[in-house]
């Protein structure tokens, strides 16, 4: 499952350069690159400060493009981040469900030996009886 996370952040990275190149590349109001990543985040994470915005039409399909990649990355990575917190509470409860079905296994181990020897005919002629397993 960490395997899931590291990806998904990988693609959100991914997205997130290429978004802030994308904004830096057809607007002119971004001035540096670094202004394109601000405004990369802002518009993946529907934040929308408003302190820098697309205005050409160009820039603005593009900040469609963003939402819609910058939602469905974001929400990987959270679903995969949740996904690895439930992924230790379930090993947590399959490991005491596993004990628990071990301490139960023995006990009735320990029955059916008991209800071996006592069912069990007495030994003849000094040999001890037979006692079949399985």
């Amino acid at each position: 499952m960490r395997r899931g996370l590291w990806y998904s952040l990988a693609l959100c990275l991914v997205i997130l350069l290429l978004g802030g190149v994308g904004f830096w590349a057809l607007e002119p109001g971004i001035p540096t690159l670094q202004d394109g990543l601000w405004l990369a985040f802002t518009t993946a994470a529907t934040v929308g400060y408003g302190d820098t915005v697309p205005q050409t039409p160009a820039g603005r399909a593009f900040a469609v493009l963003v939402v819609l990649l910058g939602l469905a990355v974001l929400s990987m990575v959270t679903a995969s981040l949740a996904a690895l917190f439930v992924e230790r509470d379930v090993e947590a409860d399959e490991r005491q469900i596993e004990r628990d079905l071990m301490r139960e296994i023995r006990l009735l181990r320990d029955e059916v030996h008991a209800l071996e020897r006592r069912l069990s005919p007495p030994a003849e002629s000094g040999q001890p009886a037979e006692r079949s397993r399985g």
